[in-house]
């Protein structure tokens, strides 16, 4: 099946603020990168799946899907404590413990990097076994690492090696035997 990943519209927050499960406004740019998101969609699509944040499902009504399954497996990673703050703000000690193993350390009261790999996974075990032929799914860029991640099978230490913009479309194939996962288009 084909499976198109579509990272949610710019957020109206400073790009020093710590956020991922908080929910944040969008840019007011929203209209025209929404209809520059819409140039690139399909009509076909089976199912479509979204993150329950409030912007990317703001952005599944703009583009007129119906049927949106929220699940919450696509949502970003929760920072816990440090949602809303300013990275500059955060204690140091504990920013370098965190950075040192994001993989597996969490941030206080959130999830590691590892907890959201094992719910992405989860995602992508349960898609794999659905008959159908294209899938939709509109989330964040951590959940795509995770994408990226799982069915290329890299260290979850690179994954942010691939940077993921705003708006970015992405298609992967996924099939029954994991072997034969790949990627078709980075959009």
């Amino acid at each position: 099946m084909e499976v198109h990943l579509i990272r949610h519209t710019t957020v109206k927050i400073s790009k020093k603020t710590c956020y991922g499960r908080l929910e944040v406004p969008v840019s007011d740019n929203f209209e025209n990168e929404k209809n520059n998101i819409k140039t690139k969609l399909s009509n076909d699509y089976d199912i479509i799946y979204s993150s329950p944040s409030k912007r990317c499902i703001l952005l599944a009504r703009a583009l007129n899907l119906t049927n949106v399954s929220k699940d919450n497996r696509l949502f970003e990673i929760d920072f816990g404590d440090w949602e809303g703050i300013l990275w500059d703000d955060i204690n140091k000690s504990e920013l370098d413990l965190w950075m040192d193993k994001f993989v597996t350390n969490p941030p206080p009261n959130g999830e590691s990097f590892n907890q959201m790999f094992t719910r992405v996974s989860n995602f992508i075990d349960m898609l794999r076994n659905k008959k159908v032929d294209k899938v939709l799914i509109i989330t964040h860029a951590g959940v795509i690492r995770c994408f990226f991640a799982h069915l290329l099978k890299f260290p979850l230490e690179n994954a942010f090696k691939i940077p993921i913009g705003f708006n970015e479309h992405f298609i992967f194939k996924i099939e029954k035997k994991s072997i034969f996962d790949s990627i078709i288009k980075m959009k």
